[in-house]
């Protein structure tokens, strides 16, 4: 299982960077990680905080529900710095594949290479298991860059989301 060979292979890279699954004490935490993913984009709008921390609260309430229901056997993580939440992996497998569901990191994680090392570890398994990977990323997110780096190919353009895959046999680090 993902979970396992990621809380196992990274136990020791980067210093102090631990792996678990999330919890219900978790939620606000993941809640307002959430909501510095959509900062950005409310930003440019003329809504009130209220109204916004009320859209924020129920888009990440769906977006929750959503993947537990539809990706019940994926894997839920929590990324710990020395003990202290900084972000978040979700990864589901599937016989032919492995799916990045989600990848966060609070703002002051994100640039140090963090992304780059968590996505190791997923293109590690999925080159034992010889499965491809898939993720959905927005064509704007700062993250393309690394997932272009690290081999990912862009398969289908959507109306939001792209969606890119890294196949088994480009499965390596660049």
């Amino acid at each position: 299982m993902i979970a396992r060979a990621l809380l196992d292979d990274f136990a020791g890279c980067p210093s102090g960077i631990t792996l678990r699954p999330i919890t219900t004490e978790d939620m606000p935490f993941l809640r307002d990680l959430y909501a510095e993913t959509r900062a950005e984009e409310l930003a440019m709008t003329a809504w009130t905080d209220e109204f916004k921390n009320a859209l924020i609260d129920h888009q990440f309430g769906a977006q929750h529900a959503y993947y537990h229901d539809v990706f019940a056997g994926a894997d839920f993580l929590l990324v710990q710095r020395d003990g202290e939440a900084i972000g978040r992996i979700y990864v589901h497998r599937a016989p032919s594949e492995i799916s990045v569901l989600d990848i966060a990191l609070i703002p002051q994680q994100r640039n140090q290479g963090l992304g780059s090392a968590l996505l190791a570890e997923v293109i590690a398994e999925a080159r034992r298991e010889g499965v491809r990977i898939a993720l959905y990323v927005e064509a704007t997110n700062p993250a393309r860059r690394m997932y272009d780096r690290l081999g990912f190919v862009l398969i289908e353009t959507g109306d939001v989301y792209d969606l890119l895959h890294l196949e088994p046999s480009a499965v390596g680090l660049s």
